[in-house]
Order: C-alpha cells, then structure tokens, then sequence
C-alpha cells in the first residue's frame, strides 16, 4: 500500500512538471507569434502603402490637407 502511495506521488509530481515545461514553451511560442505579422498583415500594409503612393500620384494637394 505504501509503494503504491509512493509511485502515485512521483508519478503526479512527474505529470506536473511535464505540464509546466508544456505551458512555459506554449507562452513562448504565442509571444513570438505575436511578434511576427502575419502574412496577410504584410500584404495589406503594402496594398495600404501602394494606394498612397498612387493617391499622391494623381492628386498632389491631397498630401497638404492631411
């Protein structure tokens, strides 16, 4: 009954710390996708950068309101 008591702890303090490490990387990972814009982001802010350019192009005056 005793080793039985014993082998349930360590096997649940094992369980633990395999769960912690799990969480620790999974923080990890999250925060340096938040880092990175994603592809589309890339993509939209150079639609966003080309239309002004294109904007300042065709009507000059439209920069000076701004």
């Amino acid at each position: 009954m005793i080793n039985f008591i014993i082998m349930a702890f360590v096997l649940f303090m094992l369980m633990k710390g395999i769960n912690t490490i799990m969480h620790i990387r999974k923080k990890k990972e999250e925060e340096v996708k938040k880092e990175e814009p994603s592809q589309e982001e890339v993509l939209l802010t150079e639609i966003r950068d080309l239309l002004k350019v294109q904007n300042v192009v065709i009507n000059p005056d439209s920069e000076k309101t701004e």
